[in-house]
Protein backbone atom coordinates (compact mmCIF):
# COMPACT_ATOMS: atom_id res chain seq x y z
CA UNK A 1 0.00 0.00 0.00
CA UNK A 2 1.53 3.39 -0.74
CA UNK A 3 1.14 5.42 2.36
CA UNK A 4 1.62 9.05 2.95
CA UNK A 5 2.61 10.31 6.22
CA UNK A 6 1.44 14.06 6.54
CA UNK A 7 4.25 15.15 9.10
CA UNK A 8 2.54 18.39 10.19
CA UNK A 9 4.78 18.78 13.03
CA UNK A 10 6.41 22.40 13.04
CA UNK A 11 9.85 20.37 13.73
CA UNK A 12 9.87 18.46 10.86
CA UNK A 13 12.54 15.38 11.15
CA UNK A 14 12.56 16.34 15.08
CA UNK A 15 9.58 15.67 15.62
CA UNK A 16 8.48 12.80 18.51
CA UNK A 17 5.32 12.26 16.50
CA UNK A 18 6.68 11.26 13.28
CA UNK A 19 9.07 8.62 14.85
CA UNK A 20 6.13 6.21 15.81
CA UNK A 21 5.23 6.49 11.55
CA UNK A 22 9.13 6.24 11.11
CA UNK A 23 8.97 3.26 13.54
CA UNK A 24 6.25 1.59 11.48
CA UNK A 25 8.07 1.95 8.07
CA UNK A 26 10.74 0.76 9.36
CA UNK A 27 8.51 -2.81 10.26
CA UNK A 28 6.72 -3.00 7.49
CA UNK A 29 9.31 -2.87 4.12
CA UNK A 30 6.22 -4.28 2.27
CA UNK A 31 4.50 -0.96 2.30
CA UNK A 32 5.82 2.26 0.42
CA UNK A 33 5.94 5.03 3.22
CA UNK A 34 6.76 8.54 2.06
CA UNK A 35 7.02 11.05 4.68
CA UNK A 36 6.32 14.78 3.98
CA UNK A 37 7.51 17.40 6.66
CA UNK A 38 4.09 19.69 5.51
CA UNK A 39 3.91 21.27 8.90
CA UNK A 40 7.27 22.82 8.65
CA UNK A 41 7.40 23.74 4.92
CA UNK A 42 4.17 24.93 5.00
CA UNK A 43 5.43 28.31 3.53
CA UNK A 44 6.21 26.20 0.78
CA UNK A 45 3.09 24.65 0.78
CA UNK A 46 1.08 28.06 0.27
CA UNK A 47 3.63 29.19 -2.77
CA UNK A 48 2.96 25.88 -4.45
CA UNK A 49 0.83 22.97 -3.79
CA UNK A 50 1.94 21.20 -6.90
CA UNK A 51 4.13 18.63 -5.30
CA UNK A 52 1.86 17.89 -2.02
CA UNK A 53 -0.69 17.41 -5.01
CA UNK A 54 0.99 14.53 -6.42
CA UNK A 55 1.60 12.77 -3.51
CA UNK A 56 -1.75 12.87 -2.18
CA UNK A 57 -3.25 11.73 -5.64
CA UNK A 58 -0.21 8.62 -5.66
CA UNK A 59 -1.54 8.04 -1.90
CA UNK A 60 -3.50 5.28 -1.04
CA UNK A 61 -3.60 6.17 2.67
CA UNK A 62 -3.47 9.37 4.54
CA UNK A 63 -1.51 9.46 7.79
CA UNK A 64 -1.90 12.41 9.46
CA UNK A 65 1.30 13.46 12.26
CA UNK A 66 1.31 15.22 14.24
CA UNK A 67 1.19 16.81 18.48
CA UNK A 68 -1.78 18.36 19.84
CA UNK A 69 -1.42 21.80 20.55
CA UNK A 70 -4.20 23.90 22.85
CA UNK A 71 -7.15 21.48 22.34
CA UNK A 72 -6.71 21.05 18.43
CA UNK A 73 -4.10 20.43 15.73
CA UNK A 74 -1.28 22.60 15.32
CA UNK A 75 -1.74 26.07 13.17
CA UNK A 76 0.31 24.17 10.63
CA UNK A 77 -1.88 21.35 10.05
CA UNK A 78 -5.29 23.41 10.08
CA UNK A 79 -3.46 26.22 7.36
CA UNK A 80 -2.57 22.59 5.79
CA UNK A 81 -6.37 21.38 5.54
CA UNK A 82 -7.12 25.12 4.20
CA UNK A 83 -5.08 24.55 1.40
CA UNK A 84 -5.93 21.11 0.23
CA UNK A 85 -9.66 21.88 0.12
CA UNK A 86 -8.85 24.95 -1.75
CA UNK A 87 -6.65 23.17 -4.40
CA UNK A 88 -9.82 20.87 -4.56
CA UNK A 89 -7.29 17.34 -5.36
CA UNK A 90 -9.89 14.59 -5.43
CA UNK A 91 -9.16 12.26 -2.34
CA UNK A 92 -12.32 10.16 -2.40
CA UNK A 93 -12.55 7.00 -1.27
CA UNK A 94 -8.67 6.65 -0.29
CA UNK A 95 -7.83 5.90 3.13
CA UNK A 96 -6.90 8.23 6.08
CA UNK A 97 -6.14 7.58 9.74
CA UNK A 98 -3.74 9.91 12.49
CA UNK A 99 -1.02 9.36 14.89
CA UNK A 100 -0.86 11.95 17.48
CA UNK A 101 1.29 12.16 20.67
CA UNK A 102 0.14 13.94 23.38
CA UNK A 103 0.26 14.16 27.54
CA UNK A 104 -3.86 13.27 26.28
CA UNK A 105 -4.66 16.67 27.12
CA UNK A 106 -7.91 17.41 24.50
CA UNK A 107 -6.43 14.36 22.19
CA UNK A 108 -9.93 13.60 21.65
CA UNK A 109 -11.07 16.62 19.99
CA UNK A 110 -7.96 17.59 18.16
CA UNK A 111 -8.68 13.34 16.49
CA UNK A 112 -12.25 14.68 16.09
CA UNK A 113 -11.11 17.68 14.47
CA UNK A 114 -8.87 15.56 11.64
CA UNK A 115 -11.71 13.04 11.54
CA UNK A 116 -14.72 15.70 10.46
CA UNK A 117 -12.35 17.57 7.85
CA UNK A 118 -11.26 13.59 6.26
CA UNK A 119 -15.11 12.91 5.81
CA UNK A 120 -15.46 16.53 4.28
CA UNK A 121 -12.75 15.09 1.59
CA UNK A 122 -14.62 12.23 1.09
CA UNK A 123 -12.01 10.18 3.10
CA UNK A 124 -12.54 6.83 4.53
CA UNK A 125 -11.41 7.07 8.31
CA UNK A 126 -9.81 4.90 10.41
CA UNK A 127 -9.85 5.48 14.09
CA UNK A 128 -6.08 6.97 14.71
CA UNK A 129 -3.47 6.54 17.65
CA UNK A 130 -3.41 8.72 20.59
CA UNK A 131 0.44 8.35 22.00
CA UNK A 132 1.59 9.41 24.95
CA UNK A 133 5.34 11.47 24.18
CA UNK A 134 6.90 8.95 25.63
CA UNK A 135 5.34 5.73 24.49
CA UNK A 136 7.44 4.59 21.68
CA UNK A 137 10.58 4.36 24.07
CA UNK A 138 8.37 1.97 26.11
CA UNK A 139 7.77 -1.86 25.10
CA UNK A 140 4.10 -1.19 25.85
CA UNK A 141 4.35 1.56 23.73
CA UNK A 142 5.79 -0.30 20.32
CA UNK A 143 3.09 -3.11 20.74
CA UNK A 144 0.26 -0.47 21.12
CA UNK A 145 2.01 0.90 17.83
CA UNK A 146 1.94 -2.36 16.33
CA UNK A 147 -1.07 -3.35 17.08
CA UNK A 148 -2.38 0.31 15.96
CA UNK A 149 -0.96 -0.77 12.22
CA UNK A 150 -2.36 -3.88 12.12
CA UNK A 151 -5.52 -2.73 13.24
CA UNK A 152 -5.49 0.01 10.94
CA UNK A 153 -4.51 -2.89 7.82
CA UNK A 154 -7.33 -4.86 9.30
CA UNK A 155 -9.73 -1.86 8.85
CA UNK A 156 -8.84 -1.09 5.27
CA UNK A 157 -9.32 -4.53 4.18
CA UNK A 158 -12.30 -5.07 5.87
CA UNK A 159 -14.16 -1.44 5.80
CA UNK A 160 -13.99 -0.93 9.48
CA UNK A 161 -14.50 3.13 9.30
CA UNK A 162 -15.31 5.74 11.48
CA UNK A 163 -19.18 6.52 11.14
CA UNK A 164 -19.25 10.29 10.16
CA UNK A 165 -21.33 12.30 12.26
CA UNK A 166 -24.74 14.29 11.29
CA UNK A 167 -24.00 17.29 8.82
CA UNK A 168 -25.81 20.27 8.57
CA UNK A 169 -28.16 20.40 6.22
CA UNK A 170 -26.94 22.80 3.16
CA UNK A 171 -29.09 25.63 2.97
CA UNK A 172 -28.07 29.25 2.23
CA UNK A 173 -26.64 31.25 5.30
CA UNK A 174 -28.80 33.70 7.19
CA UNK A 175 -28.29 37.19 6.35
CA UNK A 176 -27.63 38.85 9.93
CA UNK A 177 -28.47 42.47 10.39
CA UNK A 178 -27.57 44.93 12.88
CA UNK A 179 -30.28 45.87 14.71
CA UNK A 180 -29.68 46.91 18.33
CA UNK A 181 -29.79 51.13 18.73
CA UNK A 182 -26.32 51.78 21.15
CA UNK A 183 -26.77 52.16 24.28
CA UNK A 184 -24.30 54.99 26.70
CA UNK A 185 -20.84 53.87 27.44
CA UNK A 186 -19.30 53.59 30.47
CA UNK A 187 -15.20 53.15 30.78
CA UNK A 188 -15.42 51.23 34.27
CA UNK A 189 -14.73 48.15 32.30
CA UNK A 190 -12.31 47.49 29.55
CA UNK A 191 -13.72 44.66 27.08
CA UNK A 192 -11.71 43.28 24.49
CA UNK A 193 -13.05 41.60 21.31
CA UNK A 194 -10.82 39.13 19.61
CA UNK A 195 -11.27 38.07 16.25
CA UNK A 196 -10.58 37.36 13.32
CA UNK A 197 -12.68 38.96 10.57
CA UNK A 198 -12.37 38.91 6.80
CA UNK A 199 -12.63 41.61 4.67
CA UNK A 200 -15.68 40.31 3.22
CA UNK A 201 -17.37 38.42 6.30
CA UNK A 202 -20.47 40.78 6.56
CA UNK A 203 -22.48 38.27 9.12
CA UNK A 204 -19.58 38.25 11.88
CA UNK A 205 -18.64 41.97 11.65
CA UNK A 206 -22.40 42.95 11.87
CA UNK A 207 -22.86 40.16 14.52
CA UNK A 208 -20.15 42.33 16.29
CA UNK A 209 -21.15 45.63 15.96
CA UNK A 210 -24.67 44.97 17.47
CA UNK A 211 -22.39 43.44 20.47
CA UNK A 212 -20.95 46.60 21.05
CA UNK A 213 -23.89 48.63 20.62
CA UNK A 214 -25.44 46.63 23.39
CA UNK A 215 -22.67 46.73 25.76
CA UNK A 216 -22.76 49.22 27.96
CA UNK A 217 -18.88 49.18 28.30
CA UNK A 218 -16.56 50.45 25.91
CA UNK A 219 -14.93 48.27 23.74
CA UNK A 220 -11.89 47.01 21.65
CA UNK A 221 -11.82 45.03 18.95
CA UNK A 222 -8.67 43.20 18.12
CA UNK A 223 -8.55 41.45 14.44
CA UNK A 224 -5.85 38.85 14.27
CA UNK A 225 -5.68 38.90 10.65
CA UNK A 226 -3.89 42.69 11.06
CA UNK A 227 -1.35 40.82 13.40
CA UNK A 228 1.83 40.63 11.29
CA UNK A 229 2.69 36.68 13.06
CA UNK A 230 6.27 35.07 12.13
CA UNK A 231 4.76 31.46 12.08
CA UNK A 232 2.70 29.67 14.10
CA UNK A 233 4.38 28.32 17.15
CA UNK A 234 7.49 25.87 16.54
CA UNK A 235 7.15 23.80 20.06
CA UNK A 236 10.66 24.82 20.92
CA UNK A 237 10.46 24.98 24.23
CA UNK A 238 12.28 28.35 24.47
CA UNK A 239 9.59 30.14 26.21
CA UNK A 240 9.68 27.15 28.87
CA UNK A 241 11.91 29.78 31.25
CA UNK A 242 11.62 32.80 30.89
CA UNK A 243 8.06 32.72 29.00
CA UNK A 244 9.70 34.80 26.28
CA UNK A 245 8.81 33.42 22.65
CA UNK A 246 11.63 32.97 20.29
CA UNK A 247 9.83 35.03 17.38
CA UNK A 248 10.91 38.61 17.21
CA UNK A 249 7.31 39.74 15.74
CA UNK A 250 6.47 40.80 19.48
CA UNK A 251 3.74 39.13 19.55
CA UNK A 252 3.81 37.47 23.66
CA UNK A 253 4.47 41.91 24.70
CA UNK A 254 1.16 42.29 22.26
CA UNK A 255 -0.65 39.62 23.91
CA UNK A 256 -0.22 40.81 27.62
CA UNK A 257 -0.47 44.29 27.24
CA UNK A 258 -3.29 44.55 24.05
CA UNK A 259 -5.64 41.58 25.10
CA UNK A 260 -5.14 40.10 28.46
CA UNK A 261 -5.00 42.81 30.25
CA UNK A 262 -8.85 43.22 30.15
CA UNK A 263 -11.57 43.00 32.18
CA UNK A 264 -13.40 40.71 29.85
CA UNK A 265 -12.72 38.62 26.37
CA UNK A 266 -15.13 38.54 23.83
CA UNK A 267 -14.10 35.41 21.01
CA UNK A 268 -15.55 36.34 17.81
CA UNK A 269 -15.32 33.68 14.66
CA UNK A 270 -17.09 32.64 11.51
CA UNK A 271 -16.62 28.54 11.44
CA UNK A 272 -14.85 27.28 8.55
CA UNK A 273 -12.98 23.48 8.39
CA UNK A 274 -14.91 22.48 11.98
CA UNK A 275 -12.81 25.37 13.47
CA UNK A 276 -12.77 28.75 12.67
CA UNK A 277 -9.83 30.42 9.82
CA UNK A 278 -5.98 29.49 10.78
CA UNK A 279 -5.25 32.89 12.04
CA UNK A 280 -7.38 31.92 14.86
CA UNK A 281 -5.34 28.57 15.82
CA UNK A 282 -2.27 30.59 15.07
CA UNK A 283 -3.15 32.90 18.07
CA UNK A 284 -4.42 30.06 20.03
CA UNK A 285 -0.43 27.79 19.88
CA UNK A 286 1.22 31.24 19.94
CA UNK A 287 -0.03 31.89 23.59
CA UNK A 288 2.16 28.66 24.66
CA UNK A 289 4.13 31.69 25.60
CA UNK A 290 2.11 32.01 28.63
CA UNK A 291 3.25 28.00 29.24
CA UNK A 292 0.68 25.95 31.00
CA UNK A 293 -0.15 28.89 33.05
CA UNK A 294 -4.25 29.98 33.51
CA UNK A 295 -3.10 33.32 34.09
CA UNK A 296 -6.72 34.99 32.86
CA UNK A 297 -7.91 33.02 35.32
CA UNK A 298 -11.39 34.52 36.63
CA UNK A 299 -11.74 36.49 33.71
CA UNK A 300 -15.42 36.11 31.91
CA UNK A 301 -15.47 35.25 28.73
CA UNK A 302 -18.07 35.29 25.72
CA UNK A 303 -18.51 34.03 21.85
CA UNK A 304 -19.99 35.30 18.97
CA UNK A 305 -19.91 32.74 16.09
CA UNK A 306 -21.21 33.02 12.84
CA UNK A 307 -22.49 29.72 11.29
CA UNK A 308 -23.77 26.32 12.22
CA UNK A 309 -22.51 25.85 15.61
CA UNK A 310 -25.45 23.22 16.66
CA UNK A 311 -23.89 21.03 14.25
CA UNK A 312 -20.43 21.47 15.74
CA UNK A 313 -20.34 19.08 19.00
CA UNK A 314 -16.52 18.63 18.92
CA UNK A 315 -16.54 22.92 18.65
CA UNK A 316 -18.66 23.14 21.44
CA UNK A 317 -16.84 20.72 23.46
CA UNK A 318 -13.50 22.40 23.19
CA UNK A 319 -15.36 25.91 23.47
CA UNK A 320 -16.23 24.82 26.93
CA UNK A 321 -13.56 23.10 27.32
CA UNK A 322 -11.55 26.27 27.42
CA UNK A 323 -13.53 27.86 29.49
CA UNK A 324 -13.27 25.12 31.94
CA UNK A 325 -9.37 24.92 32.01
CA UNK A 326 -8.72 28.28 32.09
CA UNK A 327 -10.96 29.69 34.81
CA UNK A 328 -13.34 31.48 32.83
CA UNK A 329 -16.42 32.22 33.65
CA UNK A 330 -18.39 31.38 30.27
CA UNK A 331 -21.62 33.93 29.54
CA UNK A 332 -22.32 32.21 26.50
CA UNK A 333 -22.75 31.51 22.98
CA UNK A 334 -24.38 33.78 20.60
CA UNK A 335 -24.78 33.00 16.70
CA UNK A 336 -26.58 33.83 13.55
CA UNK A 337 -28.14 30.34 13.04
CA UNK A 338 -31.44 32.36 13.65
CA UNK A 339 -30.91 35.77 12.25
CA UNK A 340 -32.24 37.60 15.11
CA UNK A 341 -30.37 40.27 17.52
CA UNK A 342 -31.91 38.60 20.81
CA UNK A 343 -28.86 36.33 21.38
CA UNK A 344 -26.54 38.94 20.88
CA UNK A 345 -28.38 41.21 23.16
CA UNK A 346 -28.53 38.74 26.23
CA UNK A 347 -25.12 38.06 25.64
CA UNK A 348 -24.01 41.32 26.24
CA UNK A 349 -26.28 41.15 29.60
CA UNK A 350 -25.16 38.09 30.67
CA UNK A 351 -21.53 39.58 29.91
CA UNK A 352 -22.48 42.64 32.08
CA UNK A 353 -24.29 40.69 35.09
CA UNK A 354 -20.73 38.48 35.37
CA UNK A 355 -18.49 41.28 35.68
CA UNK A 356 -20.57 43.51 38.12
CA UNK A 357 -21.27 40.53 40.03
CA UNK A 358 -17.76 38.86 39.50
CA UNK A 359 -19.02 35.73 38.83
CA UNK A 360 -17.49 31.99 38.63
CA UNK A 361 -18.01 27.97 38.65
CA UNK A 362 -16.53 25.11 40.37
CA UNK A 363 -14.90 23.43 37.16
CA UNK A 364 -16.86 20.75 35.86
CA UNK A 365 -15.06 17.22 34.43
CA UNK A 366 -13.13 19.04 31.27
CA UNK A 367 -11.41 21.99 33.72
CA UNK A 368 -10.80 19.37 36.71
CA UNK A 369 -9.38 16.38 34.46
CA UNK A 370 -7.33 19.31 31.96
CA UNK A 371 -5.83 20.89 34.66
CA UNK A 372 -4.24 17.87 36.93
CA UNK A 373 -2.80 16.49 33.48
CA UNK A 374 -1.21 20.08 33.48
CA UNK A 375 -0.43 19.96 36.97
CA UNK A 376 1.23 16.37 36.92
CA UNK A 377 3.09 17.71 33.67
CA UNK A 378 4.32 20.41 35.54
CA UNK A 379 5.48 18.74 38.66
CA UNK A 380 7.68 15.90 36.45
CA UNK A 381 8.87 18.36 34.48
CA UNK A 382 9.20 21.65 36.64
CA UNK A 383 13.41 21.60 36.43
CA UNK A 384 12.57 22.81 32.59
CA UNK A 385 9.71 24.85 32.28
CA UNK A 386 10.41 26.82 35.67
CA UNK A 387 7.75 29.67 34.78
CA UNK A 388 4.83 27.23 35.03
CA UNK A 389 6.09 25.83 38.26
CA UNK A 390 6.61 28.90 40.22
CA UNK A 391 3.38 29.48 38.73
CA UNK A 392 1.79 26.16 40.13
CA UNK A 393 3.13 26.90 43.38
CA UNK A 394 2.36 30.22 44.20
CA UNK A 395 -1.68 29.51 43.21
CA UNK A 396 -2.04 26.22 44.92
CA UNK A 397 -2.13 23.94 41.56
CA UNK A 398 -0.08 21.13 43.12
CA UNK A 399 -3.44 19.97 45.09
CA UNK A 400 -1.80 16.66 45.08
CA UNK A 401 -4.00 13.88 47.15
CA UNK A 402 -1.07 11.78 48.80
CA UNK A 403 -0.14 15.25 50.42
CA UNK A 404 -4.12 15.76 52.26
CA UNK A 405 -2.53 13.57 55.45
CA UNK A 406 -5.32 15.25 57.90
CA UNK A 407 -8.29 13.97 55.21
CA UNK A 408 -6.46 10.13 54.71
CA UNK A 409 -6.10 9.79 58.35
CA UNK A 410 -9.89 10.79 59.16
CA UNK A 411 -10.53 8.04 57.07
CA UNK A 412 -7.94 5.27 57.84
CA UNK A 413 -9.74 5.97 61.52
CA UNK A 414 -13.20 5.97 59.87
CA UNK A 415 -12.20 2.46 58.45
CA UNK A 416 -10.71 0.98 61.89
CA UNK A 417 -14.02 1.89 63.86
CA UNK A 418 -16.37 0.61 61.25
CA UNK A 419 -14.47 -2.45 60.42
CA UNK A 420 -15.35 -3.46 64.98
CA UNK A 421 -18.79 -5.31 64.62
CA UNK A 422 -20.15 -3.35 67.45
CA UNK A 423 -19.94 0.16 65.81
CA UNK A 424 -20.78 -1.82 62.56
CA UNK A 425 -24.00 -2.55 64.83
CA UNK A 426 -24.65 0.40 65.90
CA UNK A 427 -24.01 2.32 62.99
CA UNK A 428 -26.37 0.08 61.44
CA UNK A 429 -28.18 2.28 59.08
CA UNK A 430 -27.22 5.89 60.48
CA UNK A 431 -24.19 5.72 57.94
CA UNK A 432 -26.25 8.50 55.24
CA UNK A 433 -27.27 10.29 58.78
CA UNK A 434 -23.73 11.19 59.66
CA UNK A 435 -22.64 12.39 56.18
CA UNK A 436 -25.21 14.43 55.83
CA UNK A 437 -25.38 16.50 59.30
CA UNK A 438 -22.91 18.71 58.47
CA UNK A 439 -24.76 19.82 55.26
CA UNK A 440 -27.88 20.01 57.31
CA UNK A 441 -26.31 22.83 59.56
CA UNK A 442 -25.41 24.73 56.44
CA UNK A 443 -28.85 25.00 55.05
CA UNK A 444 -30.34 25.84 58.74
CA UNK A 445 -27.57 29.00 59.15
CA UNK A 446 -28.71 30.17 55.78
CA UNK A 447 -32.27 29.95 56.77
CA UNK A 448 -31.87 31.96 59.79
CA UNK A 449 -29.37 34.38 57.93
CA UNK A 450 -32.94 34.69 55.42
CA UNK A 451 -34.97 35.56 58.39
Amino acid sequence: MNILVLNASPKGKNSTTVHTALYLQALHPEHTFTVLPAGQQIKSVEKDFAPLRKELEKAELILFSYPVYTFVAPYQLHRLIELIKADGVNLAGKFASQITTSKHFYDVTAHRYVEENCFDLGLRVVRGLSADMDDLLTEQGRLDARNFFDQLMFSCEHGVFVTPPAKAPQRDRPVYQPSLPSVSKSTEKDVVIVTNCASDDENLRNMIADFRAALPYESRVVNLRDFPFSGGCLGCFGCAVAGKCVYKDGFDEFLRTKIQTADAFVYAFTISDHYTHSSFKCYDDRQFCNGHRTVTHGTPIAYLISGDYRYESNLRMIVEGRAEVGGNYLCGVATDEGGTAEEIRTLADSLVFALEKKLSRPANFYGVGGMKIFRDLIYVMRGLMKADHKFYKAHGIYDFPQKQKKRILQMKLVGALTAIPSVQKKMKGQMNQYIIGPYQKVVEEAGKEAG
